[in-house]
């Protein structure tokens, strides 16, 4: 009778070992990345780069790196694995569940109005899945996880930002505006990195491949994609700084961490999605607050301090949540 205890503490210790051997095969890997993210604060902050700089360098990633990388990763679509596409009710439902919930914290812990409550819940909710979500799903997962993450960037912009304009739209009129859907689905489906998936996508359908010359070159320059991301994204979080509203701040961070990951964890295990795309959308979900968030915030001059404290508090916890949450998800790191 005493052996089946034992052999049970032996087994949970053996378990507890494993998963923190996990933990810091992740870490070490993952560490990398905010160091870039650092080095990038770190030029702007203290180095005193100017901020031309950082808008150039940027604009760069967004508009020529970062399309590039996804181009070239989607041409190829014929050998990437098929992905099931209910992982967007997972991931997005999941949102709108913590939008929804945010709202609530935002109206009675912080008696903000309506405009504020709307964006105090997209920092819950909106993740910054370009800059720290493609490199982290590319060195911890691989090329497999890649056309999740882009079924989930070229739907990310247009439904949060949708989301967002329907509800400050109706915190103000109480009436939803057409004219604002449309601008908001122009703006997506222009956007660089959409169109890098979507134009990508297309071309593999064809079956056609580039030329040597120009597919080596489209390789190089998404090559650089990676790095540059995370640099870019120091650089940014060096404009923001530390704000006001830290008790915002902090149930941002809380919301945007905890409560969306696990969210979205349960309705991927309700939905039996893959081992893949189930980790995926995790993941994703745990990422820190997005810039976008803090560009609602100023478009409808509502929270902006405590969404600029968010975006720098979130970056930094996510140097230890992300590698915490890949462990307990029972994540190998690739090789």
């Amino acid at each position: 009778m005493s052996s089946r205890p034992t052999r049970s503490r032996r087994s949970r210790r053996v378990k507890a070992e494993r998963a923190l051997s996990a933990f810091w095969h992740l870490l070490a890997l993952t560490a990398p990345l905010f160091l870039l993210v650092l080095l990038g604060y770190a030029l702007s902050h203290w180095g005193q780069w100017p901020a031309e700089a950082s808008q150039a360098l940027t604009r760069f990633v967004f508009s020529v790196a970062i399309p590039a990388f996804l181009f070239h990763l989607m041409a190829d679509f014929s050998s990437l694995p098929a992905v099931d596409a209910r992982l967007l009710i997972a991931y997005f439902g999941g949102c709108l569940v913590v939008f929804v919930v945010g709202r609530i914290i935002a109206a009675t812990v912080f008696r903000l109005d309506g405009v504020s409550q709307s964006v105090f819940a997209m920092g819950g909710i909106f993740a910054n899945n370009v800059l720290l979500g493609l490199p982290l799903a590319k060195v911890t997962l691989g090329d497999i996880a890649m056309p999740t993450v882009s079924l989930v960037l070229v739907f990310n912009s247009l439904l949060l930002w949708t989301l967002i304009t329907v509800s400050v739209e109706w915190a103000r009129h109480r009436e939803l505006s057409v004219r604002g859907f449309a601008r908001t689905t122009w703006s997506v489906v222009t956007n660089p990195v959409v169109a890098g998936i979507l134009i990508g996508t297309a071309f593999g359908f064809t079956g056609l491949t580039l030329p040597r010359m120009v597919d080596a070159t489209v390789h190089m320059i998404g090559e650089a994609a990676i790095p540059m991301s995370l640099i870019v994204l120091g650089m940014g979080l060096s404009e923001y700084g530390i704000r006001t509203g830290w008790r915002q701040s902090l149930a941002i961070a809380v919301l945007k961490l905890a409560v969306t990951p696990f969210v979205v964890y349960l309705l991927a295990r309700a939905l039996a999605l893959p081992p893949v795309e189930s980790v995926v959308v995790v993941v994703m979900a745990s990422l820190p607050v997005g810039a976008n968030v803090y560009l609602m915030a100023r478009e409808f001059n509502a929270l902006e301090g405590p969404v600029a404290s968010s975006l720098v508090l979130t970056t930094a916890l996510a140097a230890v949540t992300t590698p915490l949450l890949l462990a307990l998800l029972g994540v190998l790191p690739v090789k």
